[in-house]
């Protein structure tokens, strides 16, 4: 089996007068190039990098009822998460090139060049897209347990002991399930988020408007679909040509304006009275 694993090098080293080949892995922030030679991660993230990472930081929002006090720890945990990343201190980070889904799962390509010994080269090639979400998991939780039995108290002060702290139990199960979600389905995450976010907005759309009648009030419930509907056809277009896929962001209204002019034709008080009176 060949050396096809992004973190394993290969070079010579002199040994007693002669050139041995020498094999490992590459450090942390540091991949292979074509010659398998560690070179140290200093691009900046492209667009797509960061549209999975703003994916992943909203996954935990999704499991508080207390939305204001899941935002401010999530928010502080993002910025803490940048901070003592590397360039630490910066909010900004450098990063590794993501190629093919293999570069996720480096640990299931170790060669045996000579059919006998097996090189491990577990390492981080994405880096840091991997590690960096699992940080800011361990961030939103820490900030949870600390900031979240505090702010309960203050802002839910009318709900029983019992509602308070829901949200609270139910972040320790959610989490757990987002780190191994992050650990194991990573990568396939990466490539599949845009088409995710498209279908559970539209789904989500589908059901609320079905469930209430539009008011005021619930307005920002649908500019937050649309939010979501734009943030998925971005993360598909990648905006690579600018004046070619900016126009799509106008199909961001389709589906609610389609269900706003189609729901007369199909609501089931209706229906159930034609078929009553045998049209």
């Amino acid at each position: 089996m060949s050396s096809t694993c992004p973190g394993l090098y290969c070079g010579k080293t002199l040994i007693n007068g002669s050139f041995e080949s020498e094999c490992g892995v590459c450090p942390r922030g540091e991949r292979t190039n074509l010659q398998k030679i560690c070179e140290k991660c200093t691009e900046s993230p492209e667009l797509y990098d960061w549209l999975y990472l703003g994916f992943m930081a909203m996954l935990p929002l999704g499991r508080a009822v207390l939305h204001v006090t899941a935002l401010l720890e999530c928010g502080v945990a993002a910025v803490v998460t940048l901070l003592v990343n590397d360039p630490v201190g910066q909010l900004s980070i450098r990063s590794c090139r993501v190629q093919m889904l293999s570069d996720w799962y480096t640990m299931l390509y170790n060669p045996s060049p000579d059919y006998v010994t097996t090189l491990h080269c577990t390492q981080e090639a994405v880096f840091p897209l991997y590690t960096i979400v699992l940080i800011y998991y361990a961030f939103c939780l820490v900030l949870m347990m600390l900031l979240r039995p505090l702010l309960v108290k203050k802002i839910a002060c009318g709900l029983g002991k019992s509602d308070r702290f829901k949200s609270i139990y139910a972040a320790l199960y959610f989490f757990p399930i987002l780190t191994v979600l992050q650990a194991v389905g990573g990568g396939l995450l990466y490539y599949a988020f845009p088409y995710i976010i498209l279908v559970l907005s539209l789904v989500t759309l589908a059901v609320y408007m079905s469930a209430s009648e539009i008011q005021k009030k619930r307005l920002v419930v649908l500019f937050s679909h649309w939010l979501l509907h734009a943030y998925g056809i971005i993360s598909i277009s990648r905006l690579d040509k600018l004046e070619q896929d900016l126009p799509l962001l106008a199909l961001v209204p389709g589906p609610a304006l389609f269900y706003l002019l189609t729901s007369k034709f199909t609501e089931p008080n209706r229906i159930l009275s034609e078929g009553g009176s045998g049209h």
